[in-house]
């Protein structure tokens, strides 16, 4: 729904970042079936999950993905042409001052640290207005001081762009903050179980 946050928490290892593959449709999955604004994932064409992925979800990966030959502006404004419309600078422009970056749109990622990095990756995965943010370790490779930070900043992004959010974390001081928690291990075995 609208807004919803979950995590999803579990060992290393455990499957986290292949179910949100599996959600966001960069892997097909072998049965069942996985519903992102009504679509069903795994009946879609590889054609059709590219679409809806560009459509519809942003990621928040732990390495960031940036183009290291782009500016911070251009990143974001990059991952906003692969919907088939128009980039839209302002828009750009507003989410990246919304992370905190607005003085710096014209650096580099090897100009960034890696928590501003972090936070060009946010901007980009809210930039094409998606209905689901997908956020696999999105603290992995930032420092304590600034993982708090990136944590806030992704859940109040998604709150005012009412986009749904699953962000998945084994850091249990993480998982704590969220109302809804969904452990790996018991839905592995649910699903073992069926």
């Amino acid at each position: 729904a609208a807004g919803e946050q979950m995590v999803l928490v579990g060992r290393s290892g455990s499957g986290k970042s292949t179910l949100l593959h599996v959600i966001g449709g960069i892997t097909r999955p072998d049965a069942g079936q996985i519903f992102v604004d009504g679509e069903d994932v795994a009946r879609l064409s590889e054609p059709m999950r590219d679409r809806l992925r560009a459509q519809k979800i942003g990621f928040v990966f732990q390495t960031f993905n940036l183009l290291a030959g782009f500016s911070a502006l251009e990143n974001v404004l990059l991952g906003m042409t692969f919907t088939g419309q128009r980039a839209d600078p302002a828009r750009a422009k507003a989410l990246l001052d919304r992370v905190g970056l607005a003085q710096r749109l014209s650096h580099k990622p090897a100009m960034l640290s890696v928590g501003e990095q972090q936070r060009v990756a946010v901007a980009r995965a809210l930039a094409n207005r998606p209905k689901l943010l997908l956020a696999d370790e999105p603290t992995a490779n930032v420092d304590a001081g600034n993982q708090q930070h990136i944590i806030d900043l992704i859940r109040q992004s998604c709150r005012d762009e009412q986009v749904a959010l699953v962000l998945v974390t084994h850091a249990q001081e993480i998982a704590a903050q969220f109302d809804r928690i969904e452990r790996l291990e018991e839905i592995n075995r649910v699903g073992a179980a069926a």
